[in-house]
């Protein structure tokens, strides 16, 4: 089947509401034809962008974004733009964060200071770039949760030059510098945002955009995958490439997870006994690249992700081999 970008976006989950601009949707999509004369804006919320297999080329009213994996893109709400297709591939993929909400920044690094994590000078914004084509054209607009469209005599992208600070950027996921502990225990997984879209309350977020990237593991007397916990962030997983460490069986490259907000879990039995039994010296966890996007809101599966024929129906069992290891030893004091 010939699909453009457009034609090849499903929705997995969705939390919030559009039409009062509170939440999120994340998104597949795959696609194997350029989008020539149709163009598209979304009124509802920018468009986060992560490309998993094939780059990708975004041409915005601002100029044109070349976008391959390990990198992404965001395009603001109300942007016009098409995508084409970038390098010999025989298909397209990757995944999309719709935000409703307070538009994707950088988040307050608080005591870690000036540097690291994302910095401001690593993000890319187009130089301008116009099409001048006097033929019909279509244009799709999502407003509300609907789709619209009509037809123009022209390419809407025929704006010659631009200035301001409302423009499209991408980012490379391999610029961002993780930090971590360098002694014992685990910092706030919030080390690891790439960018955040707040809320009124401190502490949680409309959206977050998280990483895991190749980084050094160096903590003693310290249980080194993520720790079993439940919070108040719904968690949409995916992964880029490699094999993620606490899913060491199962979860592939351009797959998805969901871990709702309260709902427990963790690494599962063979990250548990692998990380339980190691030798603790210092560890490179390399050739990876998994995300999340995650929202203080509950993520709601749509009928389409519910009815998958790829939905891997024993997830449940990675933790079946968890034995009870507590007999009573005082901790370390």
């Amino acid at each position: 089947e010939r699909l453009t970008f457009l034609e090849g976006v499903r929705t997995i989950t969705s939390a919030g509401d559009a039409t009062t601009q509170v939440g999120m949707s994340a998104h597949a999509y795959v696609f194997n034809e350029d989008m020539v004369d149709d163009y598209f804006f979304n009124a509802d919320g920018e468009l986060l962008i992560v490309p998993q297999l094939g780059a990708i080329r975004v041409f915005t009213e601002m100029g044109i974004m070349d976008v391959e994996p390990l990198e992404i893109c965001l395009i603001p709400r109300g942007m016009m733009f098409k995508i084409m297709k970038g390098g010999g591939q025989t298909v397209w993929r990757g995944y999309i964060c719709e935000n409703y909400g307070a538009k994707f920044t950088l988040p307050d690094r608080g005591p870690i200071g000036a540097n690291c994590l994302a910095n401001p000078r690593d993000f890319k914004t187009p130089v301008a770039a116009f099409e001048d084509k006097e033929t019909p054209c279509r244009v799709h607009v999502k407003w509300c949760g609907k789709f619209y469209v009509t037809e123009i005599g022209h390419s809407p992208l025929d704006v010659v030059a631009w200035h301001g600070n409302y423009a499209p950027f991408k980012y490379d996921l391999r610029t961002f510098s993780p930090v971590g502990a360098i002694r014992f225990d685990h910092p706030d997984p919030s080390i690891f945002s790439v960018l955040t879209a707040p809320t009124e309350d401190a502490g949680t977020a409309n959206v977050d955009f998280v990483i895991f990237p190749p980084r050094w593991l160096v903590a003693e007397h310290t249980f080194r995958p993520p720790w079993y916990h439940r919070n108040i962030m719904s968690e949409f997983m995916g992964l880029i490439h490699g094999q993620y460490d606490a899913k060491e069986e199962g979860f592939v490259p351009g797959g998805m997870s969901l871990h709702n907000m309260m709902l427990p879990h963790g690494p599962d039995a063979l990250a548990f006994e692998k990380a339980s039994n190691t030798e603790l010296k210092p560890v490179k966890l390399d050739h990876t690249m998994a995300f999340m996007f995650e929202t203080r809101y509950p993520q709601q599966l749509t009928r389409y992700a519910a009815e998958l024929e790829t939905l891997q129906d024993d997830y449940l069992e990675c933790w079946d081999g968890l034995e009870r290891k507590f007999d009573g030893t005082p901790g370390l004091k």
